[in-house]
């Protein structure tokens, strides 16, 4: 992974095409950029953020920013009793409690 003015972009190697490409992450939004090296590959998502926040503001428009880790989920409250009744019973917050579920419920995912 790379960073850049808060962005976030995730590179892979494309064995047929011989390149790096790659996308930032965490927006609606899509944005790309490729390399034949890793110092062509990092200049490149640099340039790409830089083309994105300048198109933006050509348009008047607010860029959109990566995800701040805060999200609100609506659940019902049969649920949401339940989910405070399990955080209390393990010691828990209930942020705390719902972080730990999330994370033990993604670990395959990385």
């Amino acid at each position: 992974m790379m960073q850049y003015k808060g962005y976030t972009g995730k590179v892979e190697f494309d064995d047929e095409a011989d390149i790096f490409h790659g996308e930032v992450i965490g927006l609606r939004d899509v944005i790309t950029f490729q390399g034949k090296t890793v110092d062509e590959v990092k200049e490149s998502f640099q340039e790409s953020v830089d083309d994105y926040l300048a198109f933006c503001a050509k348009r008047g428009e607010e860029p959109e920013k990566p995800l701040t880790g805060k999200f609100v989920v609506r659940i019902p409250p049969d649920l949401h009793r339940k989910v405070y009744v399990a955080a209390k019973k393990s010691g828990s917050s209930l942020n705390s409690w719902i972080l730990q579920t999330l994370e033990h419920s993604t670990e395959h995912l990385s």
